[in-house]
């Protein structure tokens, strides 16, 4: 490493990985040479820009230690599962330095023409944890996700099943998945609460509901309605879980037979999760207050409960209603506006 100059300008001369580098520092020769002690600096610690080597990990690789981590740390892992599934066709064999903003963008563009909004945001959501976790593992050292701007999402769609369409999808759900359906439409439990429900969650002497492993951290209580709490006393204990369908996945079988069975009632644009709102729904509409059903769903926040307030268009004729300032014959004598004017 040297100094030297040429006409009016110092240059900082050194060697990085074999190749020789050198920097035009100006006509001051005190500050070319801190500049050839903070290279030196940073050649020596590894932290020189040129040094830092692309992470050598592909996106298999990561795909693979993330799942490990989301089943162990994330109710929400089954989702990842779909989404990451999705991302290895576009990114699968690719090293993380390899998946930059410009090829997100351009996953974007391509799914987006297949999937909403919505599914699209919950796979970037999924990629950018995954990396998130690969610079906490020391996999990589940047975020392309960061970059990227997420789309806008409608996130006032409220779909749920009429009574009648509900009997129409029993009459065509398999015995197994009967009593996993019903528990989601009589207590709104997210499909990840249900999955990891174990026996020693259940009360069965006040007939309670203990959801531990909650989507925000908190636990809750539901009551167990009586029609549940009968299914669930005649239900084989094959494991500790609750609802378990042998050597077989639980996420498959739910998936794909609630799915068949959709089809087979003729019910379009459902979901499992809009069982949950099947049950949020029917309970404002026969005249739960808000408070309440934000407890039993565990919204952190009433905003997200205020979505189900228009399916209660008399509560505000109701709420004017039980207003009682006066008797009803002061009422009828009065007229109202007189001696105005």
């Amino acid at each position: 490493m040297a100094l030297f100059k040429k006409g009016r300008t110092w240059y900082v001369d050194y060697y990085v990985d074999g190749k020789r580098k050198r920097e035009a520092v100006g006509p001051n020769r005190k500050m070319a040479e801190k500049i050839l002690m903070k290279r030196k600096t940073q050649i020596a610690e590894n932290k020189y820009l040129d040094v830092v080597k692309k992470p050598k990990t592909t996106f298999d690789e990561l795909a693979k230690i993330y799942m490990d981590y989301a089943k162990t740390n994330k109710l929400s892992w089954t989702r990842d599962q779909l989404s990451i599934k999705t991302l290895a066709t576009s990114f699968g064999g690719k090293r993380l330095g390899e998946i930059t903003p410009l090829a997100i963008e351009g996953y974007k563009s391509k799914r987006l023409k297949k999937v909403s909004p919505a599914t699209l945001n919950r796979e970037l959501a999924c990629l950018k944890h995954m990396f998130t976790k690969a610079i906490q593992w020391d996999m990589t050292r940047t975020n392309p996700v960061k970059a990227v701007r997420m789309l806008k999402e409608n996130n006032a769609r409220i779909r749920y099943l009429t009574k009648e369409e509900i009997v129409r999808l029993f009459n065509e759900l398999d015995d197994s998945l009967k009593p996993v359906v019903a528990f989601a439409l009589y207590t709104g439990l997210r499909k990840g609460e249900i999955l990891k429900l174990t026996w020693n969650d259940i009360d069965f002497h006040q007939q309670l509901i203990f959801v531990k492993n909650s989507k925000n951290g908190e636990k809750r209580e539901i009551p167990l309605p009586e029609p549940v709490f009968r299914n669930l006393k005649v239900l084989p204990k094959r494991s500790t879980h609750v609802f378990d369908f042998g050597e077989y996945s639980r996420i498959e079988c739910i998936r794909r037979g609630f799915t068949s069975a959709l089809k087979r009632a003729g019910i379009t644009d459902f979901t499992f999760h809009d069982l949950r709102h099947t049950f949020a729904s029917h309970l404002v509409m026969s005249g739960v207050d808000l408070l309440t059903v934000k407890e039993l769903l565990g919204h952190k926040s009433i905003n997200m409960t205020l979505r189900y307030a228009h399916l209660s268009p008399d509560h505000k004729r109701k709420a004017v209603a039980s207003l009682k300032y006066f008797d009803g014959h002061y009422m009828d004598t009065m007229v109202i506006g007189q001696g105005a004017g």
